[in-house]
């Protein structure tokens, strides 16, 4: 059993630890949590993690250390970790928008074994899209990282160069698609159905098109031709969308989040 410590343990944190010990990755005793309140994590002690507001404390002994914090609250904690780590005995793992290997090497020292990673919201029900990638980490420990991520989702890994890109269509991503859902389902209840039965007939639709497109392994345009009949109602609701931007505006967006998202710790 790994000796896991996870700096911030806000909503992505927590859900990530809790993963690790469902799957038998560690034991809740050996996954140590902190945040300067301990009181937000009493339910955590009370279900036998190791809780801490001492980072410096946390990261001892520890074969994983989870960075889980802003980008503007980050190189001050590893100003504050880097005297107390074993450089050549630890994984260093990130989940911080726009923060570099080099970035963080830059503070922990050079020969730290470095790994990004950008998990979603998803996470908390073992369902995320989390990618992960680094500059010159060995294949064990690239493996090591998947599977800790594996145990709440799927994971792929890419080139670090990607990693800002992947925040943006997985991260941020998932706000695009929920925004999708909710104007579905403000639709809805313009064509006459209850706002609550409009929202689970949005959500479920949803859900089967993500479910489809996983289990056939099919092109979304494929699916879309499947439905779409001459002169038929499908194609014109399709045709009226992308004449007011649709799928343009949806580009547009990723494309934004991915520029503001390789700013944020560099504008800390």
């Amino acid at each position: 059993m790994k000796k896991v410590t996870i700096i911030g343990s806000g909503n992505i944190g927590l859900s990530l630890a809790k993963g690790l010990v469902k799957s038998e990755f560690a034991n809740a005793a050996d996954i140590t949590l902190t945040r300067r309140n301990l009181n937000a994590l009493a339910e955590e002690a009370s279900q036998g993690f190791s809780v801490s507001n001492d980072n410096r404390l946390a990261v001892k002994g520890a074969d994983i250390v989870v960075f889980a914090i802003l980008p503007q609250q980050l190189k001050k904690v590893l100003v504050e970790v880097a005297p107390v780590i074993e450089k050549t005995n630890q994984i260093f793992v990130s989940i911080v928008s726009g923060v570099s290997c080099a970035d963080l090497k830059a503070e922990l020292g050079a020969d730290t074994t470095v790994i990004r990673a950008m998990p979603n919201t998803a996470i908390a029900i073992a369902q995320s899209m989390t990618c992960i990638a680094s500059d010159n980490a060995s294949d064990d420990s690239l493996k090591e990282v998947e599977k800790m991520f594996e145990t709440v989702g799927s994971v792929v890994v890419i080139n670090e160069d990607l990693m800002t890109s992947a925040t943006a269509l997985c991260a941020c991503g998932i706000a695009f698609f929920l925004r999708a859902i909710r104007a579905a389902s403000q639709g809805g209840v313009e064509i006459g159905f209850h706002a609550h039965d409009a929202l689970k007939m949005a959500v479920q639709t949803a859900k089967g098109a993500a479910d489809l497109l996983l289990h056939t392994n099919a092109h979304p345009e494929g699916e879309i031709d499947k439905v779409t009949s001459p002169k038929g109602c499908t194609i014109a609701g399709l045709n009226e969308m992308e004449h007011n931007g649709f799928s343009s505006a949806f580009i547009k967006g990723i494309k934004l989040s991915a520029d503001k998202a390789g700013g944020l710790y560099h504008e800390g």
